[in-house]
């Protein structure tokens, strides 16, 4: 009989995961959250995301993202429906920021760093000539290489899909803690409907926690090591295509700069902000400013074909602010007994990573999913 499962959270993390389990028949696959595909709330934070491939995580934890991106690399070529495709990236190392850099404390760990890992992972990995121009402009060096860029919400809709096709169930509801979300299994939605009417619904034999920063205030969970890191941004219409990034800013310790031109129409993502235990879901004018301006100032090219040289050359399409879910002490990764001998398998705490960690993420829960089956079976 197929292992029945819950999974709480349809973001990439829930949704990757869901769907590579889904293709084995010996999983039956529910998908429970307060936020699904679609919506547009600053604490479902995988809509709001860029997404690019800009590896954040040092050596030593790297192999998620260094697992993660063939799969997209292969999505990008041969699976146009997905709505990522390939792009070149820029990362310029200011003089400023060497000094935290070279101890590895600026935050972003391995992306700006000198000889970083991911040039084994990449293709095309060059480090830039520094001009003249560049020194005067306080750049200390820099890296290009081909990367990949998603437009999320047309990734996370596919995902759907496919799910669906493996007949994937999805439930739209606030979970409150992991022995609730046991109950919301079902083998199908009329199935669900009816056990519900009868009190019957459930149980889950394994419950997968997806939840980010939900996972704050999940019963059962309560991991007060979770983190908002707010992330404000601008869209715009702009068509040049970019991908950059910067070591720091002038303006503040928790700004950033940073740029993606979105698959499909996207439109191309200007950042950004990186403020820690920060909850307001308000877009800031004047960070907004700031935003626009570090943009065409460390890429012109976003002006091409505008006639304007400055930020009013900038067609926005929408001001957006979102929650990257960070976690003290890193991703959470691990299956866990509870107290009543159910199984629970974690995977959240990614940060700014989601997307660009996903595969390798849900592959290790893959993995965590058939130990804890084999210790059932065993029973």
């Amino acid at each position: 009989m197929a292992k029945k499962i819950v999974i709480i959270g349809a973001g990439v993390s829930g949704l990757t995961s869901a769907m590579l389990l889904s293709r084995d028949k010996d999983y039956s696959i529910t998908v429970v959250a307060k936020h699904m595909p679609g919506d547009l709330d600053a604490m479902y934070a995988s809509p709001i995301a860029g997404a690019n491939y800009l590896p954040m995580s040092d050596r030593e934890n790297s192999q998620y993202e260094a697992r993660t991106l063939p799969e997209l690399q292969r999505l990008a070529s041969h699976v146009p429906e997905a709505g990522i495709h390939h792009q070149r990236a820029r990362l310029y190392r200011r003089e400023a920021d060497m000094p935290t850099l070279r101890q590895g404390s600026n935050g972003f760990n391995g992306m700006f760093l000198e000889n970083p890992w991911y040039q084994e992972v990449v293709n095309n990995f060059v480090e830039l000539e520094v001009t003249p121009e560049m020194t005067a402009a306080g750049i200390a060096g820099g890296c290009e290489f081909d990367s990949v860029c998603i437009n999320t919400p047309v990734y996370l809709s596919w995902l759907v899909g496919k799910c669906r096709a493996n007949g994937v169930v999805f439930k739209r509801g606030s979970v409150k803690s992991l022995a609730d979300a046991r109950r919301w299994w079902s083998s199908s939605e009329k199935a669900f409907a009816e056990a519900k009417e009868k009190g019957e619904e459930g149980p889950a034999d394994i419950v997968l926690n997806m939840t980010g920063l939900g996972a704050l205030k999940l019963g059962g969970v309560m991991d007060q090591a979770m983190v908002p890191m707010r992330g404000q941004v601008v869209v715009v219409r702009n068509v040049a295509p970019v991908m950059f990034g910067t070591s720091g800013t002038d303006d503040d310790d928790e700004e950033l700069t940073y740029g993606m031109t979105r698959a499909v129409g996207g439109g191309t993502v200007l950042g950004g902000t990186y403020q820690r235990g920060n909850w307001d879901s308000q877009p800031d004018a004047a960070t907004a400013l700031r935003i626009m301006q570090r943009s065409i100032d460390t890429v012109p090219e976003l002006l091409n074909g505008t006639g304007k040289k400055d930020i009013t050359g900038l067609e926005i399409i929408r001001h957006a602010v979102g929650f990257r879910p960070y976690r003290e002490g890193g991703v959470r990764i691990e299956k866990e007994k509870m107290p009543d001998g159910s199984w629970v398998v974690h995977n959240y705490g990614h940060s700014g990573w989601g997307y660009q960690g996903s595969y390798g993420c849900a592959e290790k829960v893959v993995a965590l999913v058939k130990e804890v089956s084999r210790d059932k079976a065993k029973l």
